[in-house]
């Protein structure tokens, strides 16, 4: 129950800060000893993390759907959700053995990099008087598509997708506000869509109940959400004030001490040579 828990922390944690959800659990798998979490967890944190973006954003939500057919809102979330759908079909064999862990250390110091030119993408997005766009509203089609490449990037574990999508947003000209907003509205289609395939999964599995039980499961759940609501609000407060680069040096710290477990130690992951 514990374990269970703790991973519904740092789910609803890492889903909004960009340092990678699926990297984190991965890794937090292999260091509580806990092999397989089975589908039913997998499905119920998601569920969590979706909660409280749905709960933040619930205004912007009633309107998207009360102008359904009209609204640009939802036309932009359609076009930065498609290259995510493309990618997970066509590559989701790779992205399985990916989720092994053998290339979670790389995909860590990917993160990092991203991280670490959001700056200097976000000044030069926005010199030589180009008009920095305010809102969501005020977005191109060209900027939400940019997005939605950048979070088809990301289904790789250890990339990571908030990170990357802001990212993606700011090298555009998007306000680090927009950008940051944009990506937490774009999780939602994302986490939808892992849903999906995750229920189609737990169908054809026979239904097979996570191990851990009910309590533990829902707990999770929970977990997940309430960690997913704070650092949802902590992000849209800090990214005004304060770069990613901070959190690049932390992706790029652990991406390292994975590697040298993998290449030399092999104490969480076995080794890779």
């Amino acid at each position: 129950m514990i374990k269970t828990i703790v991973l519904g922390l740092v789910q609803g944690l890492s889903e909004f800060l960009p340092i990678s959800s699926s990297g984190h659990l991965v890794l937090l798998q292999k260091l509580m000893r806990m092999p397989e979490t089975g589908l039913l967890l997998e499905i119920l944190l998601h569920i969590g993390s979706l909660v409280a973006v749905l709960f933040i954003f619930w205004k912007d939500w009633v309107q998207m759907v009360r102008h359904l057919f009209t609204s640009k809102p939802v036309r932009l979330l359609i076009v930065a959700t498609l290259p995510a759908i493309v990618a997970a079909v066509f590559l989701g064999s790779l992205i399985e053995k990916a989720f092994g862990g053998w290339f979670l250390g790389v995909s860590f110091l990917i993160t990092s990099v991203l991280l670490a030119s959001s700056d200097s993408l976000a000044a030069r997005a926005g010199r030589g008087g180009k008009h920095r766009r305010s809102g969501i509203e005020d977005m191109a089609y060209r900027q939400a598509l940019s997005m939605g490449i950048m979070q088809a990037v990301a289904i790789v574990p250890g990339v990571s997708r908030s990170g990357s999508t802001i990212v993606g947003g700011l090298a555009t000209g998007v306000t680090r506000e927009t950008a940051a907003k944009f990506s937490f509205m774009m999780s939602a289609a994302a986490i939808l869509g892992s849903l999906v395939f995750k229920l189609k999964d737990f169908i054809d599995a026979g239904g097979a109940a996570f191990e851990g039980g009910w309590t533990a499961a829902i707990l999770g759940m929970i977990a997940a959400a309430i960690s997913g609501y704070f650092a949802i609000r902590w992000m849209l407060r800090l990214i005004t004030r304060a770069g990613l680069k901070w959190f690049g040096l932390y992706t790029a710290a652990l991406g390292l001490l994975i590697l040298m477990d993998q290449l030399f130690f092999g104490f969480i992951f076995d080794k890779i040579v």
